[in-house]
């Protein structure tokens, strides 16, 4: 009996698959996450991240201008800074190295792509977490405790600091709870009614961001897991971006992205504004991995994911493959 339907007909050659494709690529949406460390002569490599570096200020200025000559939607920086304190001073100083670092990248692409900043103390605290503390760590058997609202205060800090250095969008990864609100509140009554705010809405206390804290030099002890999400909670991500677009959010975060795409398609089924995910370091190192060692094809397996992550309903991703992408889309 022949079959009465044969869907194998739009899967005859490369030209009819393109065709019919239901998801598609493009260099305008993909973000590069980009590190600038204080205090190095020279780029370091970051040996759980092939191919991905910390950057001086010169050398952070090219990476960003051969990001914007391919095409890409944007940058997204982290600064390491020389030293640190328990407050994260480095993070508001105008001369800190993130503040010096996002002017030097402006000045050098202009409008040619949207320079944005990430928005969190735990690069810049000597004890690595998110926020300041409440007693100082390792005060004899009381676990940690993050002060969520003396945290807001520094959050508010650092968006002025980083939107007077000329960062576009402001990314707030603390996950600290009204902190849209409250950077939203700061920069309004600064005049700064034009820099926007992207927020780490979903963003889970995930093992895949173990190459990322070897790219920061991170000083963390222990885990964030009082203010990160559960991994095993799929509605309570839906209702943190909910939360974060009733305080005014212009764009919303699911981080990471591959173990997180029921909750990626949650959260842009329901999201007036735009959708972002970010394919952490951790996603990144394991298709290095498995590539350096014959066991998957790399670039299928770097397209396949990405093409996963739009599926399910990413607007843009941010991801360590976004010039290299780019170019193979051209």
């Amino acid at each position: 009996m022949n079959p009465l339907v044969r869907p194998r007909r739009l899967r005859a050659n490369p030209a009819i698959r393109r065709l019919v494709a239901e998801t598609r690529l493009h260099p305008a949406e993909l973000i590069l996450p980009l590190f600038v460390r204080e205090g190095i002569g020279e780029p370091r490599g970051i040996s759980s991240m092939p191919g991905v570096q910390q950057h001086t200020i010169d050398s952070l200025r090219r990476a960003a201008s051969t990001a914007a000559a391919a095409g890409i939607g944007g940058v997204m920086l982290f600064g390491v800074p020389e030293t640190r304190d328990a407050r994260g001073s480095g993070a508001d100083d105008p001369e800190g190295i993130l503040n010096a670092a996002t002017r030097a990248v402006v000045a050098e692409v202009g409008d040619a792509l949207v320079v944005q900043t990430d928005l969190c103390l735990d690069e810049f605290t000597d004890h690595g977490h998110c926020g300041v503390l409440r007693g100082t760590a390792g005060d004899g058997d009381d676990p940690v405790e993050v002060d969520n609202d003396g945290t807001l205060e520094r959050y508010r800090s650092m968006a002025l600091a980083q939107a007077e250095a000329g960062s576009a969008v402001l990314g707030l990864s603390g996950m600290m709870d009204g902190q849209v609100a409250a950077v939203r509140e700061a920069l309004d009554a600064a005049g700064r009614t034009g820099t926007a705010i992207l927020a780490y809405s979903a963003k889970y206390a995930s093992a895949f961001y173990g190459p990322f804290r070897e790219a920061v030099d991170s000083q963390l002890s222990g885990d964030r897991r009082s203010y990160q999400q559960d991994p095993a909670n799929r509605r309570e991500g839906l209702r943190e971006a909910r939360l974060d677009l009733a305080e005014g959010a212009d764009v919303v975060m699911v981080k990471p992205a591959m173990s997180y795409l029921d909750v990626l398609a949650d959260v842009s089924a329901d999201s007036p504004v735009p959708v972002w995910a970010y394919q952490v370091s951790g996603e990144a190192a394991m298709i290095e991995a498995a590539a350096a060692n014959g066991w998957i094809d790399r670039r299928s397996a770097i397209q396949e994911s990405l093409i996963g992550i739009k599926r399910a309903g990413a607007d843009a991703v941010l991801s360590y493959f976004a010039v290299e992408v780019a170019g193979w889309l051209r």
